[in-house]
């Protein structure tokens, strides 16, 4: 599609309310709540959290849009920064929104080569960098890519700096421009687990609706609400479930300073509402039972006990007496672990196991499934507290998005197929990209709005609620004829005590094997394998008294859900995890199956052959 048609410009316009782009979004926040805190940074000396609050923020905003102004950047131009969460990320966004410029966000850690074709395929007019170092890397660009004018850095002084163009912008007045809804606002690269990245050209329109319509279905979200920043805003579900949602409603969030000071910044920051990753809870679930076992005595009799009682006032309209003494006795001392104010949690990217999900609800800290993609903005269904909060579900179709269950490809009987999502959120299509842009859009609309193919298997319940069973686009074949869908079992694999990562694979085989990456820090501290775990890390997870132990764990578990020729029937155990840094994951923490196959290759065909 890339460009709105004037016929659908006038059919959908009674759709996209006021505020439809993402200054006014902002703007907007600015007058009711100015001298609320709007984003907050750890000062790397004193290490407490130093807040910026709306009108300062709009004070820079404004100047750097004057001073972008000044440099000749206008509307339709690109402007792109390589940068993490922080407060001059969202300055550069809306500074470039004002303008009427599309705002391009990568991230720090990627390959140089990846950096360069997205400057290059979205032309890039002005690019800020974090630092001098990350200048370093991609001033040579300037050399072949006529479209890159110049190149700033973000944290320092001199000519070439964002202060420098504050001080410009500040001289220079100039007042923002208010893009329609269907302009487009931002350019968001997938990663993508082949070839070349794919831009997703999202509009104005899209992204206030996403935030505006998540907004509503959790109505206990307002200018008193506090998150920390735990995913990266370059990606939709962090820019628009957390930065464009929670500063429409005059929010705070803190910003989180690393991975392994996430227990330190809950305390700091003390949010009240949390956007996550089921990964993240999956860790800390695992940490408590591990910690009670370690403990043991009085204080895992306590926990069991407070954990028995939740269990049994689950669908009761009251605590018993009992619950609330045992609340206050065990399951406040978890929720101050978070920082003491978290009364709900949003998750997304992959479905939170249900017995965890009731597990942090039995201790007031109730976390909310969601589904969606980058194509669309990026949420399509979502569990609220409006909607309802069914487990092992992501919830009901939202505010003017629609989900059709789309048989085709599996048979009418069937009780699942392709999820083909429509509405408001969609994309405007894929940056040159006409082609891919094709495929992935259906051919009908609804209510006039755009769908897509998600490429996604699921099957709705009775009451609207969504399920994903697979993904098509990862399916395979067994040599017997049966179709498998890794994801699932790698997901129920993670959730195996003692096991940080998997990857499934049996295309055309006999049967299906898995790579297996166990948890080292676990495995040292279970009494029933520690024993065992001695020498370096690859000695350790060779142990076959180790695998053994794990192998039966992951067996045991699989059996509960899938059928024997789902199983993986042989196993490669490593010490490698799938990280960034060894290109086996995309930057939203998805395998690339394909790579991690190739990695194995030796050793998978090695298995089949014995």
């Amino acid at each position: 599609m890339i460009k709105y048609t004037e016929e659908q410009i006038i059919n959908l316009d009674k759709y996209y309310k006021h505020p439809r782009n993402l200054v006014d979004l902002f703007e907007d926040s600015v007058v009711s709540w100015p001298d609320r805190n709007a984003i907050g940074t750890k000062n790397p000396q004193t290490k407490q959290i130093e807040w910026i609050t709306y009108r300062k923020l709009a004070e820079r905003i404004n100047n750097t849009r004057a001073g972008l102004h000044k440099l000749g950047l206008g509307k339709g131009d690109a402007l792109g920064v390589i940068v993490g969460n922080s407060v001059e990320w969202f300055i550069l966004e809306n500074a470039a929104h004002g303008l009427g410029a599309v705002f391009v966000p990568m991230y720090e850690k990627e390959l140089q080569r990846t950096w360069q074709y997205i400057i290059k395929d979205s032309a890039i007019k002005f690019l800020f960098v974090k630092d001098d170092a990350i200048l370093e890397k991609v001033k040579i660009f300037k050399n072949d890519i006529e479209t890159l004018k110049d190149i700033y850095v973000i944290y320092g002084g001199g000519e070439n700096y964002l202060q420098a163009i504050e001080e410009i912008g500040k001289k220079n007045p100039h007042k923002s421009e208010k893009p329609n809804w269907y302009d487009a606002a931002e350019l968001i690269y997938t990663s993508g687990t082949t070839g070349d990245p794919k831009g997703v050209l999202l509009s104005h329109g899209s992204l206030t609706a996403c935030s505006r319509t998540g907004r509503k279905i959790f109505p206990t979200l307002d200018e008193n609400a506090i998150s920390l920043a735990i995913l990266p805003w370059a990606h939709s579900y962090g820019l628009s479930a957390e930065l464009h949602n929670f500063l429409q409603f005059g929010g705070a969030i803190g910003l989180m300073e690393s991975v392994d000071k996430l227990a330190e910044d809950l305390q700091l920051v003390q949010p009240s509402f949390l956007i996550a990753v089921p990964k993240i809870f999956n860790k800390i679930y695992d940490g408590i039972q591990m910690a009670m076992a370690e403990k043991g005595g009085a204080t895992k009799l306590l926990f069991n006990l407070a954990v028995a009682e939740a269990t049994k006032c689950r669908n009761k309209n009251t605590k018993s007496f009992l619950l609330k003494i045992l609340d206050k006795i065990v399951f406040s001392k978890i929720r101050a672990k978070f920082g003491g104010k978290v009364t709900g949690v949003f998750t997304a990217s992959a479905v939170m196991n249900p017995q965890i999900a009731m597990f942090f609800a039995d201790i007031g800290i109730p976390t909310y499934d969601a589904y969606g993609l980058t194509e669309t903005a990026p949420a399509i269904t979502m569990n609220s507290p409006l909607y309802g909060n069914k487990y092992g579900s992501v919830g009901k179709a939202i505010d003017d998005m629609h989900v059709v269950i789309d048989k085709s490809q599996v048979g009418p009987d069937s009780d699942d197929g392709e999820i083909l999502a429509y509405g408001a959120h969609v994309m405007m299509g894929y940056h040159n990209k006409p082609e891919q842009t094709a495929q992935i859009m259906t051919k009908d609309t609804w209510k006039g709005f755009p769908g897509i193919h998600t490429g996604d298997r699921g099957r709705l319940d009775a009451e609207g609620f969504l399920f994903i069973t697979g993904r098509f686009k990862d399916e395979y074949k067994l040599s017997n004829g049966k179709y498998v869908h890794p994801e699932s079992i790698e997901t129920d694999i993670k959730l195996v005590h003692n096991i940080a990562n998997a990857f499934v694979w049996g295309d055309n085989k006999a049967h299906n094997i898995a790579v297996i990456v166990p948890n080292l820090e676990t495995i040292k501290r279970d009494e029933k394998i520690a024993m065992w775990a001695k020498g370096t890390p690859e000695e350790i997870v060779q142990n076959k008294n180790i695998q053994e132990y794990l192998i039966e764990a992951i067996t045991k578990r699989l059996r509960k859900s899938y059928g024997g020729y789902e199983i993986p029937q042989k196993f490669i155990f490593t010490a490698e995890d799938f990280t960034l840094e060894n290109g086996l994951l995309t930057q939203t923490m998805k395998l690339k199956r394909a790579r991690v196959q190739e990695a194995y290759k030796e050793q998978i065909e090695k298995l089949y052959q014995e």
